[in-house]
């Protein structure tokens, strides 16, 4: 009888074990977990660059250029069909308002390429480049930019000199834009981390 008990006892046991190991979703209890508390950003920056485009009559004032293109485009005219294929280079001024003659504070020096033949499209890869009284150094940045969207996030992937190292989210807003020529980005930099 003795044996018995135990036979029976184990079995049991190893139910209890097996029912209480299951989480309670599964059988429709609802489970509230404690909420993570979001990081604060340690440095928030806004900035606009000015992009003007070279189209074969704006060489004074053109702060980009088509440097490579599909077989159907040319380098002063963007590629229809949303722009796939082109790439351009650009060096851009970067001000604290929306206003292109307002004192740059820096640059913006990268590229971007259409990357989608059906949306409007961009993937940015670029530096805001500083050297002035408020801050001295770059910010680097990498991402998908879906055009049509009204904001979108791409990576602050490093930085050097005041932002070493740094990294974060900078969203990104189209503050205007004239047909294919000239278009203005507003820049919210939120930092997570900043030595």
């Amino acid at each position: 009888m003795e044996g018995r008990k135990l036979i029976i006892t184990i079995p049991l046991l190893l139910f209890f074990i097996a029912f209480f190991s299951v989480p309670p979703a599964a059988f429709g209890r609802k489970v509230t977990l404690p909420r993570k508390r979001m990081p604060q950003p340690c440095m928030n920056l806004v900035f606009y660059f000015h992009d003007i485009l070279y189209n074969g009559k704006n060489a004074a004032n053109a702060t980009s250029a088509i440097v490579g293109s599909p077989a159907w485009g040319n380098r002063t005219i963007l590629a229809g069909q949303s722009n796939f294929g082109d790439m351009v280079v650009f060096d851009d001024p970067i001000t604290l308002d929306n206003n292109l003659h307002s004192p740059p504070v820096g640059r913006a020096q990268g590229f971007y390429f259409y990357d989608r033949k059906d949306v409007f499209t961009a993937w940015l890869g670029f530096s805001f480049v500083f050297n002035n009284s408020d801050y001295r150094g770059s910010i680097n940045f990498a991402g998908a930019d879906p055009l049509l969207i009204k904001t979108r996030d791409i990576s602050v992937i490093g930085g050097t000199g005041d932002f070493f190292m740094a990294r974060g989210i900078a969203t990104l807003m189209t503050d205007a834009f004239e047909g294919e020529v000239y278009f203005r980005l507003r820049t919210d930099i939120k930092l997570y981390e900043c030595y």
